[in-house]
């Protein structure tokens, strides 16, 4: 196997110990690490979890906590034991967290007082007996220590027993690489992140060393990441949005600076501070950091950003990368990240652009043929940087990874310039004598006329065509003397627009859709408007 396929993210870390020796890794309020210094603390993390907990191959370690340099050391640690890390939604509830704790099985949980302590606490208190790692395995890791101090045998700033600095500290622990049986496998499970609930609970995509390093060398070249890239982390770091920049810095030997949440004020405090260069950084943010770095003022020049606003453009240096240039595309956290992008092939016809170069995409019907470019399909991909499978879910990963492809559940047409658009999530198919049709389409189609608020499109059984379409509006109020839009136009709106067949047959209009949380409650509809007889129901 040769050097470039056999790297793993522990095999990085040892390099940068070597190659950036006076380079900060990370920034955390009054922490500051250089490479070597990092790479010390996860050795002795890793030896910690290996002689105190007795953690190895294939454990899970789970982050119950906001954002924290000693996410990098988690994860720094795992690659070296060939453990897995998964950094968990600390707004979830108690509930949500007793699921993960129980679905997980961790053996280190690394928890946070601040903010979520009450919530961690009743989530332990909701797990069955016997659940979850016994006390040594559960650290908190804003408890108190030095982390300069790990191991120190002078005891100069001793940390609590059962915090996270005192595993580091434990005399058994070594800052050498002296692992028995280190990871030298990049195809072994690293990162675990926990997606949609497509099966009615939430599933955690086990991402490689492979998935990882891989994403890590395209959103390099998309955002022109170097070793002089100083990344913000602003965004959580339970979502792979956030984390695909994070790790892409720390493979290219960059600085990762750290803050637990979005606090505008620290966020402009930070970048002046530490001359960021990235950040994780969304609408109500930008604005409210605009107004406070021209009443401070803070200088935020050495931040590469997305073009706005111009008041915010003379605050910041304007990013001309590909991807600030042309940021959109198609992703999941199951291809760690990104999967097409616009900023690769410019011109495109496609809404999402086209398949980065170190991936596969395919537009499939249910049967997994390839349909025609123009026809919708499910989006299907193949490549390094595609998901292993599910933790603890072999069902779910034999069904989403099936003959060598990972099916997204979400739908798409190849266009006529072999560019991707993205239509929406893949739910049930309508069937119509021997053509499939895919409500989520029929939905964006009419969500394109004017008079239109909402729908959902459902299947209804048919005699003849065996389901026909029905579309369930909301009109949009109409001004006095304006007429609202009829069944008869939504009909001839979706006639012209895509394929005849597609076109509901059927509209009712509602004040408004039921739903359950954000999502179109589609049972509700069918009990209320006669659907069924969709394909494989029985």
């Amino acid at each position: 196997m040769d050097a470039l396929h056999a790297l793993t993210v522990g095999d990085v870390l040892r390099e940068h110990r070597r190659s950036y020796p006076g380079r900060t890794a990370v920034v955390d309020g009054d922490v500051r690490l250089t490479w070597p210094e990092l790479d010390d603390r996860v050795n002795r993390l890793a030896n910690a979890l290996d002689r105190v907990l007795g953690c190895g191959a294939g454990d899970r370690i789970l982050w119950l906590g906001q954002n924290s340099f000693r996410v990098l050391e988690c994860l720094g640690a795992a690659a070296k034991l060939g453990a897995m890390l998964c950094p968990a939604n600390w707004r979830s509830s108690a509930e949500e967290l007793a699921f993960v704790i129980e679905d997980l099985d961790p053996a280190l949980v690394v928890w946070q007082e601040a903010e979520i302590g009450d919530t961690v606490r009743a989530a332990r208190a909701l797990l069955p007996a016997g659940v979850g790692p016994g006390p040594a395995g559960w650290r908190q890791h804003d408890a108190g220590g030095d982390p300069t101090d790990a191991g120190d045998p002078t005891g100069r700033g001793a940390p609590p027993p059962d915090s996270y600095e005192a595993l580091l500290a434990d005399p058994v622990t070594d800052a050498t690489d002296a692992l028995p049986h280190p990871c030298t496998d990049p195809d072994t499970p690293l990162l675990l992140l926990y997606t949609a609930a497509f099966a009615g609970r939430p599933s955690a995509a086990m991402l490689s060393h492979r998935a990882i390093l891989a994403q890590d060398m395209v959103m390099g070249m998309m955002q022109e990441i170097s070793n002089q890239y100083v990344y913000l982390n602003s965004g959580p770091l339970f979502h792979v949005a956030t984390f695909m920049t994070t790790l892409a810095t720390f493979h290219f030997g960059g600085t990762n600076v750290f803050t637990p949440r979005v606090q505008a004020e620290e966020l402009c405090r930070l970048i002046e501070t530490e001359r960021c260069t990235g950040a994780f950084l969304q609408g109500p943010t930008i604005k409210e950091m605009t107004l406070l770095a021209e009443e401070h003022p803070y200088d935020l020049s050495s931040l590469r950003a997305f073009p706005g606003h111009p008041r915010w453009n003379a605050l910041v240096t304007p990013d001309t990368s590909p991807w600030a240039r042309n940021p959109t595309g198609f992703g999941q956290t199951e291809c760690m990240g990104m999967l097409t992008l616009d900023a690769w092939g410019l011109g495109s016809i496609g809404s999402a652009g086209r398949p980065h170069p170190l991936t596969r995409v395919r537009i499939v019907d249910p049967e997994g043929a390839e349909v025609p470019d123009g026809e919708t399909g499910e989006i299907v991909a193949s490549g390094p940087t595609i998901h292993s499978g599910y933790w603890n879910r072999p069902d779910l990963t034999a069904e989403r990874l099936r003959d060598g492809w990972h099916h997204t559940n979400d739908l798409g047409r190849r266009e006529a310039d072999g560019s991707i658009t993205f239509v929406g999530p893949r739910t049930r198919i309508i069937k119509s004598a021997a053509e499939n049709i895919y409500p989520a389409e029929v939905e964006a189609c009419i969500r394109l006329h004017p008079g239109v608020a909402d729908v959902a499109v459902i299947g209804v059984p048919d005699p003849t065509w065996t389901q026909s379409v029905k579309a369930i509006v909301v009109r949009r109020p109409t001004d006095p003397g304006d007429e609202p839009v009829t069944a008869e136009a939504i009909v001839e709106h979706c006639r012209t627009s895509i394929a005849s067949y597609k076109k509901p047959r059927l509209v009712e209009f509602v004040d408004e859709l039921p739903r359950q949380g954000w999502a179109v409650d589609y049972d509700a509809l069918d009990a209320a408007f006669g659907g069924g007889g969709y394909p494989g129901s029985g």
